[in-house]
């Protein structure tokens, strides 16, 4: 992988940068859409790749072990091919998965059992068979197998569960360097920051994990029901500590303004299921606020969805039409409103590399946080 950072913005921590993999360049600040289970929910390839048009896409590691499991898609030549995508796939470990599996989990140090939310069978995952596991994924990025601390959490407990996902990192490093690549292509590593909402234990964590040295970097274990002000906070003090040369992805993160105030603070890559998931339930994100498209106030509104988003949705349907579509329970509204929404979440990630590239990224981050702060 290579990464050039091309420009940072003068009054932020705000970077522009371009990541090249074997699958094609990714220019940052960059959104991944959630391909949980080797598709992004609802959106057919041929709209991903001409409507919202993204260089990276993010599949999930234990969703696709369970189904379809690891042997089929090594058979289909890796998740690139099984899903008919030639563009980046990053894997997260599934370790989001299993903080969210907390009544049917057990972690210790070997790893963690789980029950299957499919049909209770149970599985281990290790930091070793988890490196197997997205070896045969074949996702260009694959992630640490670490533990994602809830919230609130014990000082303790976070600071043990630090130390952990570290000793995890380190058998991850060792098994991954005597397994070889299962495709024609490479694939890059990123360490898990970790440490909860404690500014200690996370520049610690930081400090760890800059000194693996490895390609790229990632912050997880926030987004997970901590006040928005606590994840910036902690944001800044690991980005304060991250290597500048490398990239820096936040994981699970967030709402439009999330995105914004974390690209200020030095944040490259994001991903989230909030684009699609509050699309098919009717909320819709424009750059002048949160719609909530199944009010009666659309009924007779023939007006585009959002006029500063310029994509095939804003000029093809009205506010009136697809409030019908979804008064009507017609699949095709969850579809529009789903790709609505992930066309604005590039867009405003590609907006806000256009202003860091001009050096006024400051002032229009500012403006549009208070634009997009309002309920429609």
């Amino acid at each position: 992988m290579q990464f050039d950072l091309k420009a940072t913005d003068t009054s932020t921590q705000a970077r522009a940068a371009t990541i090249i993999t074997d699958h094609g360049k990714i220019e940052t600040p960059i959104f991944m859409p959630v391909g949980t289970v080797g598709t992004v929910k609802g959106v057919h390839q041929r709209e991903l790749e001409q409507d919202i048009n993204p260089d990276i896409i993010l599949g999930n590691t234990y969703h696709l072990y369970l189904r379809p499991q690891t042997p089929i898609l090594e058979k289909a030549g890796g998740l690139h091919k099984f899903m008919n995508w030639d563009r980046n796939i990053l894997t997260d470990s599934g370790g989001y998965q299993v903080y969210s599996l907390s009544a049917n989990r057990k972690i210790k140090e070997e790893g963690v059992k789980f029950k299957s939310h499919i049909d209770g069978s149970y599985h281990i995952f290790t930091p070793e068979n988890v490196m197997e596991i997205q070896r045969t994924i074949g996702a260009d990025i694959i992630m640490a197998f670490d533990e994602c601390t809830p919230y609130p959490c014990d000082y303790q407990y976070a600071k043990r569960s630090m130390h952990m996902t570290h000793r995890w990192l380190e058998r991850c490093i060792t098994h991954l360097k005597k397994t070889p690549l299962k495709y024609n292509y490479s694939q890059t590593f990123f360490p898990i920051v970790q440490g909860s909402t404690y500014k200690d234990l996370r520049k610690q964590s930081a400090e760890y994990i800059a000194s693996v040295g490895a390609e790229g970097n990632a912050i997880g274990g926030l987004s997970v029901g901590e006040p928005a002000e606590e994840m910036y906070e902690m944001t800044a003090v690991v980005t304060e500590v991250l290597p500048k040369d490398k990239p820096r992805y936040l994981m699970g993160v967030g709402t439009p303004i999330n995105l914004l105030e974390n690209i200020a603070l030095g944040i490259d890559m994001f991903d989230c299921v909030m684009p699609t998931r509050n699309g098919r339930n009717g909320m819709l994100f424009t750059a002048y606020g949160s719609i909530n498209i199944k009010n009666k106030k659309w009924a007779d509104d023939f007006s585009e969805i959002d006029s500063m988003n310029i994509t095939w949705v804003d000029t093809a349907y009205s506010k009136a039409y697809l409030r019908h579509l979804f008064t009507v329970n017609e699949m095709l509204g969850r579809q529009i409103a789903t790709i609505h929404n992930l066309g604005f979440y590039l867009w405003l990630v590609r907006e806000a590399r256009k202003h860091i590239l001009a050096g006024d990224f400051g002032v229009w981050k500012n403006k549009m946080v208070k634009q997009m702060d309002n309920k429609l």
